[in-house]
């Protein structure tokens, strides 16, 4: 359906109108040189009907011009038919560490070793495509905690977003505590039966302005229920100078804080200590039985004033090369 954001606009349609009916002739003193010898020559008829053809095209051109950049003031609009959103669904954030410990290699795919965030994307992508109906959003975390990505129906966004997560990017810190409070910021607005966060790292809180117990507590009053997901291996084997050894690369996870968390808010703790086991855990919160929400719907708007204003330009270059070709050949 086509519709102006301001059509009061159109009423300066005849202007031009008004403007030639009620303006004042221009009076000329100049004598006029009149050759009667000379008429004879002259094909009169023609060359007025030749005149009064070409004033009537550029009359016309005018028209075109002033009609069409008329109609770009008003801003057409195109309003596409009604399109259903998902009815069913939560509100979910998925909130991800990017500190410098992520990057650690210990998780294994397809026979490579590749660090803890690469894991991290390969699982929790195939996690946000399943999705359907639910309102996703992303969280990134390291020293600072920032939205990535507001909680939306595009899914494949969401992914790519995810996808071009760098290690470092909020700093080598691990501000678990702030993370739950900007999740909780963006979800208290929500229906309070639909508020998820899916909170995944791989350290203990070093950094930020709030404590995970404050947060999660803040958490807990605004109806958020939070999931926990330590990742880490517990045993990896390194070379020395006195051989192998074999260590622990999780000895910063803090479990009993991401526990504590997912106790307070009603959620539950999980611990990945490779890919299969970080797959196993998305499948289980995957099977999250989805609540009713209130059906909503939304028309596409597409705006439309660039044609009549790109026409209306075409038109006056028009109008401007024919004055410029009359008064060369004048």
């Amino acid at each position: 359906m086509l519709s102006f954001i301001w059509p009061w606009v159109l009423i300066l349609l005849p202007t031009p109108l008004i403007y030639r009916k009620f303006r004042r002739p221009i009076v000329s003193n100049i004598q006029a040189l009149r050759s009667p010898a000379l008429v004879a020559f002259a094909d009169t008829d023609s060359v007025t009907s030749t005149s009064s053809l070409k004033s009537k095209i550029m009359l016309l051109l005018l028209s075109l011009c002033w009609i069409l950049t008329l109609m770009a003031l008003a801003r057409p609009t195109y309003m596409g038919d009604p399109i259903a959103l998902p009815s069913n669904g939560r509100d979910i954030l998925l909130a991800v560490d990017i500190s410098g410990s992520m990057e650690r290699e210990d998780m294994l795919i397809q026979g490579r070793t590749v660090n803890r965030l690469l894991a991290v994307k390969a699982v929790v992508g195939d996690f946000v495509v399943q999705r359907k109906g639910d309102r996703l959003g992303l969280v990134l975390f390291g020293e600072k905690a920032y939205l990535q990505t507001p909680l939306t129906f595009d899914r494949e966004t969401m992914q790519e977003l995810l996808m071009e997560a760098q290690i470092g990017f909020a700093g080598n810190g691990t501000a678990i505590g702030d993370a739950i409070g900007i999740s909780v910021k963006r979800l208290q607005e929500r229906p309070a039966d639909h508020r998820v966060l899916i909170l995944l790292t791989d350290g203990s809180n070093n950094a930020g302005a709030l404590q995970p117990s404050e947060a999660a507590d803040l958490a807990r009053r605004a109806n958020v229920k939070i999931y926990t997901i330590g990742i880490g291996a517990e045993r990896q084997e390194q070379r020395g100078l006195f051989g192998r050894s074999v260590i622990n690369p999780s000895s910063d996870l803090d479990e009993q804080t991401l526990k504590n968390i997912a106790q307070t808010t009603g959620g539950s703790y999980f611990r990945a200590r490779n890919p299969q086991e970080l797959a196993d855990i998305y499948n289980h919160l995957n099977e999250m039985e989805p609540i009713e929400q209130n059906a909503e719907t939304i028309r596409p708007i597409a705006t439309l004033y660039q044609w009549p204003l790109g026409i209306a330009f075409i038109l006056s270059f028009i109008i401007f090369l024919a004055n410029r070709s009359k008064g060369v050949m004048g």
